[in-house]
């Protein structure tokens, strides 16, 4: 193999055959778009309590920062959508907490075309990354075609709507880049009407800090009062704006067993997660996102939800 071309294409079906719903590549440049709408955001504190998005603000915004010679972020789409979902009158996990952790499973997967790239290649560097550094994800895969930035801010897809990770591989290698997609949203606002705590303020902007998702899971401190009510029984994460976006209707389930919920998890009542104890805590969500709460967590937001 020795053209940008064959790379490309030998990159793109590897990643295929890794089980990624898609590959989409960019040229590894300053996200000048970016720049100004994240700072407004910044300075808006709508980042809440999450301190660490002030950080290393040029990186976000330059992958030749984070890889020395970057040329390219080749960006990752993982299907999490499950085939089962638990019953209605329950306290609520939001989907992509269902199996094991997702950044355990996705860097395994990376370091495979990491190590496919070097094999078929040559020597590349570069650096795998899964929403943990300070990588802008969202605007890598719309650069790279992989779908638009919807109202909620979330990446979403013609063909399988949003539920899905994003992960990049950013490496000193120059292939051939793809374009983005244009915006499907329309005049559909069906996320806004939703959203029971009004985080989406105006199309295309999330104030973090209003955010179901940030109470239950980022926010350390007590949750606010006045959003007493307003949960709809989210205990962990929420997929209000996710669920109503008419895109979603085709979401296909997900074929990673890693993903799969425990048993124990879809037939949870609202009295099994009030009386939830550390053990059974423990044993539900031994490997899932969900541990990032803590139990001290999970037990705070399901008061709050009484």
């Amino acid at each position: 193999m020795h053209s940008k071309q064959q790379y490309t294409e030998a990159i793109k079906t590897e990643a295929k055959r890794l089980g990624f719903l898609s590959c989409g590549i960019s040229k590894a440049e300053f996200l000048e778009e970016e720049a100004s709408r994240l700072e407004k955001w910044l300075n808006k504190n709508m980042h809440g309590e999450m301190s660490y998005m002030e950080n290393h603000f040029d990186k976000r915004l330059d992958p030749r920062l984070l890889v020395d010679g970057a040329k390219s972020v080749i960006s990752l789409l993982l299907n999490y959508f499950p085939e089962e979902t638990q019953s209605q009158d329950t306290f609520k996990i939001s989907k992509y907490a269902y199996g094991q952790d997702y950044h355990h499973v996705i860097k395994s997967k990376l370091r495979q075309l990491q190590n496919f790239i070097s094999e078929e290649i040559g020597e590349v560097s570069g650096r795998a990354f899964v929403d943990s550094a300070p990588v802008l994800d969202k605007a890598w895969a719309a650069k790279s075609g992989l779908g638009w930035i919807g109202k909620h801010s979330n990446l979403l897809t013609q063909q399988v709507g949003s539920f899905y990770f994003i992960a990049e591989l950013i490496v000193d290698l120059e292939l051939e880049y793809d374009s983005p997609v244009t915006d499907h949203c329309g005049t559909c606002t069906a996320c806004i009407d939703a959203c029971p705590t009004e985080a989406i303020v105006e199309p295309y902007v999330v104030d973090g800090s209003k955010c179901i998702s940030y109470f239950t899971i980022e926010l350390k401190n007590e949750i606010p009062k006045e959003f007493h009510g307003k949960f709809e029984d989210w205990a962990f994460g929420c997929d209000i704006c996710q669920d109503v976006c008419p895109w979603n209707k085709f979401s296909k389930p997900h074929r990673e067993p890693l993903f799969n919920p425990h048993l124990d998890l879809l037939s949870m009542t609202k009295k099994d997660w009030e009386e939830i104890t550390e053990d059974v805590f423990k044993k539900v969500f031994q490997k899932s996102a969900v541990k990032r709460t803590k139990f001290s967590g999970l037990k705070r937001n399901i008061e709050f939800l009484k």
